[in-house]
């Protein structure tokens, strides 16, 4: 990584030390209403999908979403002999790709497509890596994939992304790894965005990634006009827990299911989610239940819930419920497995927890090991 120059894929004028944070990504195109389209993602993400896609020398790679930088660490891998190309539908993203990749001097096959359809001249490929949010995994990913490829994609499910490493095993494909991860969406036939559900205009927005969830904007609106409610479990964390596998688990509950994003500082007094970015929410019709920590002392939270509206109570009850269940059988580092199956195959019942995720080319399954009742 220390032999492609970043600040050659930044905007002009960018800090050096901003494109060079390790956790930090560079917004290199925004949309009218000033969300990102395009990025530079952080070092450490690039690093880390890197390294589950297995390349080598002579490896032949497809990414889909083009920024120009991680292909050309793509390059530095694969050298004289492999072949890197890079895929994305918007013109000025492919423009600053191909002139950044120009002044690095990596010979990247730059493309202007669609992303959904792959690109079928070069392949097959030994490794695809998906650089944008995909909701699905459309068939030509798979097609264009070699016998023994690896298909490095962030996969949202229920509204939360994981960037998986998926390998074939007979008629699916199974993840060998997964990282919490965030991505700009993806534009043309895989766009599929998310419901947005403003609660207190752009404060704060709940987003729904179910087309079966079904709720009363105005009601849970309304809602936050009265009473916060608040309940709390037996369950705590250190400050330097991870609460990655516990949003997977609540988002994997067969029940009405949200993510709540907020201004901590515009809604200070009224809304504090454990994660003001993508905090987990149990929703009814009317009302609204998130996961919640307060300190116990300097080193320790204690995980809650704080609820609004009629349902409030029952709502804040299960959701502790839930979290209980989850340190009880799965905190101690046990993680779901992750399959992509068709979409028209019949699944097995296995007995245990298991969110299915259904798409329009695939159903993506979490299914928890052992015992998953409560």
């Amino acid at each position: 990584m220390l032999a492609v120059p970043r600040e050659a894929f930044a905007p002009a004028g960018t800090d050096l030390t901003d494109v060079y944070a390790a956790h930090s990504a560079v917004v290199t195109k925004r949309g009218p209403d000033g969300s990102a389209m395009s990025s530079v993602s952080a070092a450490w993400l690039q690093a880390r999908m890197l390294e589950l896609a297995r390349i080598g020398p002579g490896s032949r790679v497809l990414e889909i979403g083009c920024g120009g930088c991680n292909a050309a660490y793509l390059s530095e891998i694969v050298g004289a002999d492999g072949v890197v190309v890079s895929v994305d539908i918007d013109a000025d993203v492919v423009d600053r790709a191909r002139a950044g990749l120009a002044r690095t001097g990596h010979p990247v096959t730059v493309v202007l497509a669609d992303g959904a359809d792959g690109y079928a001249p070069h392949g097959p490929y030994d490794a695809i890596l998906i650089t944008v949010e995909a909701s699905d995994i459309p068939p030509a990913w798979i097609d264009q994939l070699t016998d023994g490829g690896v298909l490095v994609a962030p996969v949202r499910m229920r509204a939360h992304t994981r960037c998986v490493a998926l390998e074939r095993d007979g008629d699916h494909l199974v993840a060998t790894a997964a990282l919490q991860c965030g991505f700009v969406p993806m534009q043309g036939d895989g766009s599929d965005p998310t419901r947005q559900l403003p609660l207190r205009g752009g404060d704060a927005v709940l987003t729904l990634d179910d087309p079966t969830t079904a709720v009363d904007g105005d009601a849970l609106r309304a809602a936050l006009d009265g009473s916060r409610v608040e309940g709390w479990s037996q369950v705590a964390l250190t400050m330097d827990a991870s609460f990655e596998a516990l949003h997977l688990w609540l988002a994997s509950q067969p029940r009405p299911y949200g993510i709540l994003t907020v201004d901590r500082q515009r809604t200070a007094g009224l809304l504090d989610p454990q994660d003001r970015f993508c905090c987990p929410t149990l929703l009814t019709d009317d009302s609204f239940a998130y996961l919640a920590i307060r300190r116990l002392d300097e080193t320790t939270w204690q995980c809650g819930a704080h609820g609004f509206g009629p349902d409030a109570a029952t709502l804040i009850h299960d959701l502790n419920d839930l979290v209980t269940a989850w340190d009880r059988l799965h905190r101690a580092g046990i993680r779901p497995a992750i399959t992509v199956h068709p979409a028209a195959t019949p699944l097995p019942d296995t007995g245990r927890l298991q969110l299915l995720v259904q798409r329009r080319h695939t159903q993506v399954v979490v299914t928890w090991p052992g015992d998953s009742s409560r």
